[in-house]
């Protein structure tokens, strides 16, 4: 039996005017998408509860059916995720976050991401800053594009952050880090410091300076945010018997993978934007689950292109997702023969009206072998609220998904 969920991140969105009041999914020509609605089950996932921070490390956690507020004490807990996936041994006294490279213009943030810096011109500047900081109380780690970790011995985790790239076009000043408790106050002042020493710094850098000159945005910031302490989880093996592997071109993602006893595979050309390798991704889940029963396929660019307010790209991603990666795996799995269960979902809604995360509910697909489907046959925010599978919660989806196992021959 093989298992493979395809999670296309913030792929869910509000209903448009310009769309004839529908959303980019049921407006995206998607016929993968919707065979696994016709031939499986569909509903509602709840994948943020109440009071807990919209971001994509918690909403992947609950796809996976962990307690994000179990695990991460009520913070959001990238910074920690993608410690992991860049190799970081952390220490149980460690506090480590997500540090972005992002622009500031006139005093405001213009781009949570300097306009997708690359990854070698992010190493340059990350690395001169590790040198520039050497004698403060942290430690600073590239990682990919404008994607980075700081890591603060002793710190304190429970503090008050703003991701940038819900806040673009907000004064810089009013998004100083807050404790949440006394014991915080101390990271917290660290921390501002550092976003507010590292402006001059990175804003005169040579390859910022070239950078402005070609009319590129500089990333001529430091931006901490996602605080978290080194969780301690039970592997998708220890939990349900399956041996698993993921897929994706976000640390966090890896990094989560990674805790869950998953197997991160690298694909050459995944970018985590709307020009990464639709089909390597699907063909090495493919060879992949000639080893492991289950594969967790996540894309980013759906996301990014509901963060950019791009709403004929987001239709794009879309698209391209189904096209070139779930039919491409779909087609796959029928031609080697393996009796499967798959699933489709986004892990939270980015609606282009705001490009933010948002905590709706997402529609959800299940493919199960054997099984009847229920009457629904387009997977949409809308079309899957009369599927049997209902609202899920918590666990609920992970659960439903593994539930009907089939040994292999």
């Amino acid at each position: 039996m093989k298992y493979v969920i395809f999670l296309g991140d913030g792929m869910a969105d509000y209903r448009i005017a310009e769309l004839g009041n529908r959303t980019p999914l049921m407006v995206a020509k998607k016929p993968g998408m919707d065979r696994i609605a016709r031939e499986g089950r569909t509903g509602l996932f709840r994948t943020i509860e109440p009071k807990m921070m919209t971001g994509s490390a918690i909403a992947n956690l609950s796809v996976l059916g962990y307690n994000a507020a179990e695990l991460f004490h009520g913070t959001e807990g990238r910074g920690v995720l993608e410690a992991a996936s860049l190799g970081i041994n952390l220490q149980q006294s460690d506090m480590a976050m997500r540090v972005n490279l992002i622009c500031i213009e006139d005093g405001k943030i213009r781009s949570h991401s300097a306009g997708h810096i690359t990854t070698e011109e992010a190493h340059v500047l990350v690395r001169d800053a590790q040198d520039y900081f050497k004698d403060w109380n942290l430690r600073l780690y590239p990682g990919l594009s404008y994607r980075h970790v700081v890591v603060v011995p002793d710190g304190e985790f429970q503090l008050e952050c703003f991701p940038p790239h819900d806040y673009v076009g907000t004064p810089w000043k009013e998004l100083a880090i807050k404790p949440m408790t006394s014991e915080g106050q101390s990271t917290a002042d660290l921390l501002n410091r550092l976003v507010e020493a590292s402006q001059p710094f990175l804003e005169q850098h040579p390859l910022n300076l070239k950078r402005r000159k070609e009319g590129k945005q500089a990333a001529n910031s430091l931006w901490p945010w996602a605080p978290g302490k080194k969780p301690v989880m039970q592997t998708i093996q220890q939990r349900f018997g399956i041996s698993g592997a993921a897929i994706t071109a976000v640390d966090l993602i890896k990094g989560l993978a990674i805790y869950a006893g998953m197997k991160p595979i690298e694909v050459s050309g995944a970018t985590g934007l709307y020009d990464t390798n639709y089909e390597g991704k699907a063909d090495a889940a493919l060879k992949a689950l000639e080893d492991v029963d289950f594969v967790y396929i996540h894309v980013e660019a759906p996301d990014e292109a509901g963060h950019e307010k791009n709403l004929p790209l987001k239709i794009r991603c879309i698209e391209d997702l189904d096209r070139r990666l779930i039919q491409r795996v779909l087609l796959g799995l029928e031609e080697k023969g393996w009796e499967s269960t798959v699933a489709v979902l986004p892990d939270h809604p980015t609606p282009i009206a705001n490009g933010n995360h948002t905590r709706e509910a997402v529609p959800v697909a299940i493919r199960f072998p054997r099984l009847p489907p229920d009457s629904v046959t387009c997977f949409d925010e809308e079309s899957v609220k009369s599927g049997s599978l209902g609202l899920l919660s918590g666990p609920q989806f992970i659960e439903s998904f593994f539930k009907f196992q089939i040994p292999n021959s």
